[in-house]
């Protein structure tokens, strides 16, 4: 686990970055064929600046492929990220939710800067907790903000105890191989943002993994309407405050 203000450092990094959360723009279904894009009404896909005509989107065997007065290229995959491709003055991805296929467009040309605020770093959050198999993976729906419900695969649960109270947290994602979190608390919607919060598990053992809150951090959603972020499932939304990690954020 790298140290917090390394952390710290890399996330905001990541949030500035061309495809951070600072800079979309929109997020347009997709629809079967070939579909126009640009700012002009006849098009089929309709975004709110840009070009009149940008090009157009084109379903393809191996993925999607977009055509312009230049030529046509391809959406290239990343791991842990939508295939993108880069059409000035836009960042393209490919972003499939609920098996629904959209465009989302990030704006190149947009200032990407934010400000992000911290509790106090506290040790008392830095939790060892039981880490527990399930006796077999178990399928469970999760709502998403600005999404439909999904489902998720929950295979393992974390436990530890806080202030008189058992906790059983589920770990209904994962980021780069690491469980990820979906949590709300009694800090959420004051100083916190509402939704939620996700909290990613670090050096994970057969037994044990390490649940640092001070690294607990806003979801893309609390930057940008055009994200969709899943929900905390009941048993993650704990009954105290937890004083630690991303408070409310803002862009400058």
């Amino acid at each position: 686990m790298i140290p917090l203000d390394q952390h710290r450092e890399a996330r905001l990094e990541a949030l500035q970055a061309e495809d951070g959360w600072l800079n979309l723009i929109a997020r347009e279904p997709i629809n079967p064929g070939p579909q126009t894009v640009g700012e002009a009404a006849d098009n089929q896909i309709r975004l709110p600046s840009g070009p009149d005509h940008l090009g157009t989107l084109i379903p393809g065997p191996d993925g999607y492929l977009f055509e312009t007065a230049t030529g046509m290229q391809a959406f290239a995959a990343k791991p842990d990220t939508p295939p993108q491709l880069r059409v000035p003055p836009f960042l393209l991805e490919i972003h499939t939710a609920d098996d629904q296929p959209a465009l989302r467009v990030r704006d190149l040309t947009l200032p990407r800067v934010a400000s992000l605020h911290y509790f106090p770093t506290n040790s008392d959050w830095i939790i060892r907790a039981r880490w527990q198999a399930l006796p077999s993976p178990l399928q469970q729906p999760v709502d998403q903000k600005g999404g439909t419900t999904t489902t998720v695969t929950l295979t393992h649960t974390a436990h530890f105890t806080h202030a008189g109270h058992a906790v059983t947290l589920l770990a209904t994602h994962w980021k780069g191989g690491k469980p990820m979190f979906v949590i709300r608390d009694q800090t959420s919607g004051r100083e916190t943002y509402a939704a939620s919060r996700f909290l990613i598990g670090e050096d994970a053992s057969d037994a044990e993994i390490t649940l640092d809150f001070n690294r607990a951090f806003t979801p893309p959603c609390g930057f940008t309407d055009f994200a969709i972020c899943p929900l905390p499932p009941r048993d993650n939304i704990l009954p105290f405050r937890i004083e630690a990690g991303e408070r409310l954020t803002t862009t400058i």
